[in-house]
This record gives structure tokens, sequence and C-alpha cells, in this order.
């Protein structure tokens, strides 16, 4: 695995952009997870950053670490979609929710998950790479 797969692959904070209505880009920070060359993010058909999906699948994300040496980051731009399907929404909902809680039993893991009704799935199609 390339260095750039194994950083997103264990960061835990991703900045999505979305596009509003008004043309306004959304910047929103997300719990993610990347597999398999994609991105997916566990969220609510309410939110702004689905709606905008919706209405806009064009996004893009940046994840960075690092204020001292070493500094890395990797941003990119791709299409999202929204998937729907209830059993496919819990099962990758539960992989991410995994990456952040020691156990998704845990009261706010379990409040999350009945919350999610959607998976945002981004296939990423140009990705940027800085290192200093």
């Amino acid at each position: 695995m390339n260095r750039r797969d194994e950083f997103l692959k264990t960061q835990k904070v991703l900045h999505l952009t979305t596009i509003g209505s008004n043309k306004t880009p959304h910047v929103v920070p997300v719990w993610y997870m990347y597999s398999a060359k994609k991105i997916h993010i566990g969220t609510n058909t309410r939110t702004q950053k689905a709606k905008n999906i919706k209405k806009n699948n064009k996004v893009a994300f940046c994840v960075d670490a690092g204020v001292n040496s070493p500094i890395y980051g990797v941003m990119g731009q791709g299409d999202a979609n929204i998937i729907l399907e209830n059993i496919r929404v819990k099962q990758i909902a539960k992989k991410i929710l995994a990456r952040y809680f020691n156990n998704i039993q845990n009261k706010s893991a379990i409040e999350l998950l009945e919350d999610t009704n959607c998976i945002i799935e981004i296939i990423p199609e140009k990705l940027s790479v800085w290192s200093y």
C-alpha cells in the first residue's frame, strides 16, 4: 500500500466540501472510512452536505496532519453518491463508527448509528499529495 492510501486509512478527520444551491461552498469536518479507493461518510439525509450532493454530486476534500515537520496531506475531487439502502447503510456506518469508538455499543455510537440513514460514497478522480 502506498503512503497516500495508508495515510487516508489512518487519519480521523476529512474536510468535505459540497456546493450549495446558491453556488456557495459548504465545508464540514466529517468522520470517514477509506477503503477500496473509495471514501465513505455516514450522515443523515437532513444534513446540508447530503442535500447539496443530491443537487450537485461534485465534491472536494482534504485530509492533513502536522503543524511542525512532518507535514503531510491529501486533497482531492470526485463524484459522490448517496447510498440509501438501509442494510448497506448500517453495515458501512458500523465500520465507520468502529474507527472512532472502542465499542460501538457505546451510548453515543448507538445514537449516531440510529441517526445515520445514508452514506456518502466518494469516488476520488483527482488526488494531490503534499509533504514537508
